[in-house]
């Protein structure tokens, strides 16, 4: 059996004994927050524990480090949408201790891609249009610089309120240990 039929199995007994009934909620984040974070599975169940944060309570995005690499991007697009649709009054960015983002090696996951089948007319096609594989796939020194980066991003985009605070934090990935290294309701000048 694939693992796609495996879930559908589940699913439907999922659906049929009504196991859904304790995740109902709406739409709007019953804390009003947003948060951007990482992919990394190790996060998945253990962030919203570490938090005390249940189905509902706020917005998750999640991408490869919390990086923000364009300010019109779609994960900013999603933080604005969560502000100003969804009503998050603060915007929360928790990047972790050991991401896999820390010193990303552009030239070795160029090497992934070609050894999965992609040609070198693709790439090269590409690197002609203006994508800069190095700068495209640029991860950071330290997760604390990728936290800093999207903190700033969000801070200075011309599409969020100055009232929204914008907080950063580390997450331990084992113990759910969270360090604040932006607090969101002091000024830049302050920190």
């Amino acid at each position: 059996m694939s693992f796609v039929s495996d879930i559908l199995e589940f699913n439907e007994q999922f659906v049929q004994e009504k196991k859904y009934e304790k995740y109902l909620t709406d739409k709007f984040p019953e804390k009003k927050v947003a948060i951007l974070t990482c992919m990394d599975t190790r996060l998945v169940e253990l962030l919203p524990k570490a938090l005390n944060l249940r189905n509902g309570d706020a917005k998750f995005i999640k991408n490869a480090g919390a990086i923000l690499t364009q300010p019109f991007g779609s994960a900013m697009r999603s933080i604005l949408i969560a502000i100003h649709e969804m009503g998050a009054k603060e915007v929360l960015v928790i990047g972790h201790h050991g991401c896999g983002m820390t010193q990303l090696d552009s030239t070795s996951l160029v090497e992934k891609f070609k050894k999965n089948g992609i040609s070198d007319v693709v790439l090269s096609t590409l690197e002609n249009s203006g994508i800069r594989m190095e700068r495209f796939l640029k991860g950071f020194d330290k997760p604390e610089d990728g936290v800093k980066h999207s903190v700033g991003m969000i801070r200075k985009h011309p599409l969020v309120p100055d009232f929204i605070p914008v907080h950063g934090f580390l997450i331990h990935p084992d113990t759910g240990k969270l360090e604040w290294i932006i607090n969101g309701y002091q000024s830049e000048n302050e920190q």
